[in-house]
């Protein structure tokens, strides 16, 4: 885009180079935003992590299993059975174990609300250890579960009411 600008006699030739930097512009504004949300979800996912670590620690020394090394992973729905938000591994002769709590990336529930289940799952997950040395069957493994979430919710509710 180029023409001839003419002011008092003088000829002064217009060439629109100042037409490209707003194209550019124009055409690159969706970066920074796909930016924003990747470093949003990566602080998002930073502080979950954290978050997880610090109830994790609280939580093990609560339930007087800090001669146990235990470590939380964040891990996708593939990673996961089907309806469930987590799980836990363990080694009692070597007393290790691994938590995996649902992605923070994975959750469609509010900041706030997300961290509180993540603390869940890993309370759960913890109260499950703590029954490890009990016999286990597939016939107890629903009123585990039942029992498991009861005592995980009064734990919860009694921490949060502090």
């Amino acid at each position: 885009m180029s023409g001839h600008l003419s002011l008092g006699g003088t000829s002064f030739l217009v060439i629109g180079i100042a037409v490209f930097p707003f194209i550019v512009c124009a055409q690159t504004s969706p970066a920074p935003a796909a930016a924003q949300r990747s470093a949003q979800a990566s602080e998002k996912a930073a502080t979950a992590e954290s978050f997880v670590a610090e109830r994790l620690a609280i939580w093990q020394k609560r339930l007087k299993l800090d001669d146990w090394h235990i470590s939380v992973l964040m891990a996708h729905p593939s990673d996961l059975k089907p309806r469930t938000l987590g799980n836990i591994h363990w080694d009692a002769d070597r007393k290790t174990a691994v938590i995996r709590v649902l992605d923070a990336a994975d959750y469609k529930l509010p900041f706030r609300q997300m961290l509180e289940d993540m603390e869940f799952t890993v309370v759960h997950e913890l109260i499950h250890l703590e029954l490890s040395s009990l016999p286990r069957s597939e016939a107890s493994r629903r009123d585990e579960e039942y029992a498991v979430n009861q005592i995980t919710d009064a734990l919860l509710k009694l921490d949060r009411d502090r």
